[in-house]
């Protein structure tokens, strides 16, 4: 596979929290399970007392229920569901932890080099890190390898039980282009997203790390790509000759193509191929019979070997309200939220940009709860907790590195 061309470049091996990125390498592993024939779309996957307990986002799974693996990727496209990811990384690896050593294995095979796995959702862990190159990298593997399959990234809205999931990547509905990839976010990276577009038969990957909020990276994610395709229509092989090897941009035939729909997604209708005039992505070709499901089905047709990457990585804001407290640990989450609720009722006029979170946890064999309020600044944290304290109520200031995904 051709490395492609980088066409602007910041910080791109600096490493860095991935956040919900991480769910792409989830999504690869799943890819690879369809293609192999060890996995189906419509397999029933059980859900574990520790993936229901997963922190937001997710669908609120009861443990002891199942969901379709479709349904799965899905929920992790659209709503970045952590429940979700924990289902799918148990089933494939018998535990997060030791489905997450294979990520990581995964990654090296693909070129990540600084990359380290340690879950399958992107939660807070000091461990887990990335680069925008890598996270790129992963990208351009995922399009090669599963052309079919990343159709799944264009999916802008799906219905799971009656609720209608959005997906975050507003690109998908703002930049001209526009079917993929992934978002991230935990107060610690900053907004992340890994983009992809192609205009012209040239498909650009961007990489956003550390963006203050959605809309500055989103913004800043549409600058790159706007750069790059500019850039694109007049670059040639000599002019990155003995920098980084890529294939010529010879004319094209335009070509049918699937193009990923905009439709809403239903968790009982699976998504089906349609047929545009000219080539809109060179990720699969139609033929005659459609088929009923993505997954399942594979096209023989690479992706387009001349795709360039974009890379940006900006630092999150200092100041960004980046902090949380901690006023209890439970054994359930009914308590954790209402000594949550107490907390918020004692501290009111600190808590305007706040959020309750009940935090769960693993100490051994048991899980346990904890009640937390989320986006304080350092100070208001510390102030938070100097009140309640005042009242009698315990309270933690919790540095962002903690903090959860959103």
């Amino acid at each position: 596979m051709d490395r492609g061309a980088v066409l602007h470049a910041v910080n791109p091996d600096k490493s860095r929290y991935p956040a919900s990125l991480t769910k792409i390498m989830t999504l690869y592993m799943v890819f690879e399970g369809l293609k192999k024939g060890t996995l189906t779309l419509q397999q029933r996957l059980h859900v574990s007392k520790r993936a229901a307990g997963m922190a937001p986002s997710s669908l609120r799974l009861v443990a002891g229920s199942t969901i379709t693996l479709e349904a799965a990727i899905y929920a992790i496209v659209t709503k970045s569901a952590n429940d979700a990811a924990v289902v799918i990384a148990e089933t494939l690896g018998g535990t997060e932890s030791k489905f997450a050593l294979r990520m990581t294995k995964k990654a090296r095979k693909l070129g990540m080099r600084k990359t380290t796995f340690r879950n399958a959702s992107g939660l807070p862990n000091r461990r887990q890190k990335s680069t925008a190159r890598d996270m790129a990298t992963l990208a351009r593997h995922l399009i090669s390898d599963f052309p079919l399959q990343y159709r799944y990234f264009s999916t802008k809205k799906y219905t799971f039980r009656g609720k209608t999931l959005k997906n975050h990547n507003n690109l998908l509905r703002t930049y001209r282009g526009a079917d993929g990839i992934k978002t991230g976010y935990i107060r610690a990276s900053g907004f992340n997203l890994v983009a992809s577009a192609e205009r012209d038969g040239r498909r650009l990957i961007g990489v956003v790390f550390g963006g203050r909020s959605s809309k500055t990276r989103d913004r800043e994610m549409a600058r790159l790509l706007d750069k790059g395709f500019e850039k694109a229509k007049t670059w040639s092989p000599p002019r990155i000759a003995g920098l980084i090897k890529t294939k010529k941009f010879a004319p094209r035939t335009p070509k049918p193509a699937f193009k990923p729909k905009p439709a809403v997604a239903k968790a009982t209708n699976k998504p089906k191929p349609t047929v545009s005039k000219t080539a809109v992505s060179k990720t699969a070709v139609a033929k005659p019979a459609a088929p009923k499901s993505i997954g399942n089905k594979s096209t023989g047709n690479k992706a387009p070997s001349d795709i360039l990457i974009a890379f940006r990585a900006t630092p999150p804001d200092p100041n960004a309200p980046a902090w949380s407290i901690q006023v209890g640990a439970y054994q359930k989450s009914k308590p954790a939220r209402r000594a949550a609720q107490r907390a918020v009722k004692r501290i009111r006029n600190l808590t305007e940009h706040t959020r309750i979170h009940i935090a769960p946890h693993q100490e051994g064999d048991n899980l346990i709860y904890r009640a937390r309020l989320v986006g304080f600044t350092k100070s208001h944290a510390q102030a938070a907790c100097k009140r309640l304290k005042r009242r009698r109520m315990g309270c933690v200031a919790i540095a962002p590195v903690e903090a959860p995904v959103s």
